[in-house]
């Protein structure tokens, strides 16, 4: 079992804690405040753990000519890509505002840094663990950086090989080892057929030592579900408040409706988890009292004889007598008294009946 840590204050990952999740904002938000904030509170009031950003300081993470370059997508927000992306960038005081509506609603918040800069910043803004984007997550100088912070890290692995998270697991595990890694496919949205749900099994069995998590970019939420039940410990999933807005992100993320039914599902599925232990229980006591099947006499058996198998037969009884699974057990018994055809073979009637007690 891959051990825990505490994630944020007093909600620990991993182990047998329930599903971490994280409500991806983003940069949903369309550049607006108050939408944001109305994003925050969609995230409480649909169950999410989290409400996330991303954060980016754009002169370290883009270069001059990746700024002028010119944008004319139907998404655009400006002329040149730096435009639009000033555009749906918040301050310093507008984080640190965002920061405060989420502690007042009750929600945990954090941003991916997007950018060393980024983290610098969300390291004063003490937000309780960093996310790294699969953007950075092979961009190791920011990884070493970042882990030295000290806080959890959670770092979703899109567009990276196998090989590129054992060299992640053996940069951050020495300098910080509470981190998990998500599995993640970087294509919005995502289609079923490039999910790779087994990678979660791989990553279980590569790095045992850590929580391994999920992050989604698929529609609907069956298949962030089954994550889940594949032992899923952090999930992450993109939402909006509607799918038609301008953004490329939208199309991918979940409607207030979508991510509250995925809280909901993810609670139930973690519920029917259960016990691998398997036994009858007390919920099947009815059922088995009217359904459950005994050992029958087939034919007339004379007191004295000694049972064989084509005396017997399986039925549901009245009274109850042995169990189905008892029947070759019975063989070679002697019975005490006359047993009609059709009676339930009972303790009572076998002579010197030891019960056998099941492990």
């Amino acid at each position: 079992m891959a051990r825990e840590f505490e994630l944020c204050p007093g909600r620990r990952v991993g182990g047998d804690q329930p599903c971490f999740i994280i409500a991806e904002i983003g940069q949903n938000h369309q550049g607006d405040l108050d939408i944001a904030k109305r994003m925050i509170r969609m995230a409480k009031d649909c169950g999410a753990d989290c409400a996330k950003f991303q954060k980016s300081e754009l002169e370290y993470k883009f270069n001059k000519k990746a700024l002028e370059r010119p944008y004319t997508s139907k998404h655009s927000w400006g002329k040149t890509y730096g435009e639009h992306k000033r555009h749906l960038e918040f301050s310093h005081d507008q984080y640190r505002e965002l920061k405060k509506y989420a502690e007042e609603t009750g929600i945990f918040f954090t941003a991916s840094g997007m950018d060393e800069m980024a983290v610098e910043f969300l390291h004063e803004l003490d937000v309780p663990f960093f996310k790294v984007g699969s953007g950075d997550t092979n961009n190791f100088p920011y990884l070493e950086k970042t882990a030295k912070k000290g806080r959890p890290m959670v770092i979703s692995s899109g567009m990276q090989s196998m090989n590129t998270m054992h060299q992640v697991y053996q940069i951050v595990k020495p300098i910080n080892p509470n981190f998990c890694f998500l599995q993640c496919t970087s294509a919005y949205p995502l289609q079923p057929e490039d999910v790779n749900l087994r990678v979660l099994s791989a990553y279980q069995s590569a790095f045992p030592d850590i929580p391994i998590g999920y992050s989604g970019h698929e529609t609907g939420i069956a298949i962030s579900v089954a994550a889940v039940a594949m032992g899923a410990k952090v999930l992450e999933r993109h939402v909006t408040l509607d799918k038609t807005w301008k953004g490329s992100d939208h199309q991918a993320s979940l409607e207030p409706n979508e991510l509250a039914e995925l809280v909901r599902a993810i609670r139930t599925v973690e519920k029917a988890m259960g016990s691998p232990i398997k036994q009858l229980l007390p919920c099947e006591m009815a059922c088995n009292e009217k359904l459950g099947k005994s050992v029958v006499a087939k034919v007339a058996i004379p007191e004295g004889a000694v049972l064989t198998l084509d005396m017997l037969t399986v039925k549901v009884g009245e009274p109850k007598g042995f169990p189905p699974e008892s029947i070759f057990d019975l063989v070679g018994q002697k019975v005490k008294r006359n047993i009609e055809e059709d009676e339930t073979i009972t303790e009572q009637v076998v002579e010197n009946h030891v019960k056998k007690v099941k492990c």
